[in-house]
């Protein structure tokens, strides 16, 4: 039997635990050395992969004190499908190396823990007062030497739907990127591309179609901004970017500018317009919008969120 503190059991076990053992030797050096964390390798239980995560100070980050922390963690998700979620109990041990039994903590009357994408991390923030534990007459640490490990018991899996995560980006900056076209009455190619620029972590690229495109061919100069590689975006993920595309006058700084807002992502690279500018007004000596056949394309990006899929 075990005595139940604030929702967890303790109890005590002649049986090592069945799926992973870790010794650790000079623990004191863990200290010493400031190691704050110590992730185990990875062990095999109910078909998916775990480790131990052990903080020999306590977890500072859930302003632990005075105790160790150790948890239970999964590994390996990537792979796992989307929404996927892991119901399990488990069992931390702790090896009193004098009387040859293992004091065990885990959740009261067995319960399970649902671990998933957003919380693959459950354990005990206040495994043992660490006074306790450096007592040598407890017996789980001697000669600098202690022994932890785990019990996994795998007892439902499943998908839920799929989900998307957005973060939003405060004070986001403004990226300005100007493209100098030379030789201009001279290009060929259907699309002609910048070079390629950042902004907000993602990399862009400013598209011309000389000819023009779509419903504007043949009368207007197409532009657009477009992700400089869509094909590195994961599967699901989304930009929601505010965006000024301008042709710069060159005489008497009459810019024309178009601005839009777009969520770009790998089926939608790229946003602007096919009909930009008349090739009439765009050509007509003192607009200064191509002078010695050279144009000015400039780009304004910031990017204000990012949303990324579960």
């Amino acid at each position: 039997m075990g005595d139940e503190i604030d929702g967890f059991t303790r109890s005590v076990s002649e049986a090592p635990p069945t799926h992973y053992t870790v010794k650790i030797q000079s623990f004191s050096l863990l200290l010493k050395n400031s190691v704050e964390k110590y992730e185990s390798a990875d062990f095999e239980a109910g078909g998916y992969k775990w480790k131990l995560v052990l903080y020999p100070a306590g977890n500072k980050s859930k302003n632990v004190k005075e105790h160790i922390s150790v948890y239970l963690a999964m590994e390996n998700t990537s792979s796992l499908p989307h929404g996927w979620e892991v119901y399990a109990v488990f069992r931390l041990f702790l090896l009193d190396q004098d009387k040859d039994s293992f004091l065990i903590l885990q959740d009261a009357m067995g319960a399970e823990r649902r671990f998933h994408r957003l919380k693959r991390e459950w354990g005990f923030d206040e495994f043992i007062p660490i006074k306790a534990f450096n007592d040598a007459s407890n017996g789980f640490l001697l000669e600098d030497t202690c022994v932890f490990g785990a019990e996994v018991f795998v007892s439902k899996e499943r998908s839920t739907g799929e989900g998307e995560c957005l973060s939003m980006i405060k004070d986001a900056p403004s990226i300005k990127h100007v493209w100098r076209i030379e030789n201009f009455s001279k290009l060929r190619s259907e699309c002609c591309d910048s070079q390629v620029f950042s902004s907000g972590d993602q990399k862009w690229k400013i598209q011309l179609y000389p000819k023009g495109r779509r419903h504007g061919t043949g009368t207007h100069l197409a532009v657009y901004l477009a992700l400089a590689d869509s094909t590195t975006l994961t599967p699901g993920s989304k930009i929601y970017a505010e965006f000024t595309l301008r042709l710069l006058d060159q005489a008497q700084a009459r810019h024309i500018a178009g601005k839009a807002d777009f969520w770009f992502s790998a089926s939608n690279p790229e946003s602007g317009w096919a009909r930009y500018v008349s090739f009439a007004y765009f050509n007509k000596p003192g607009n200064g919008c191509l002078v010695k056949d050279v144009c000015l394309v400039e780009a304004e990006v910031t990017v204000h969120g990012i949303s990324n899929a579960l």
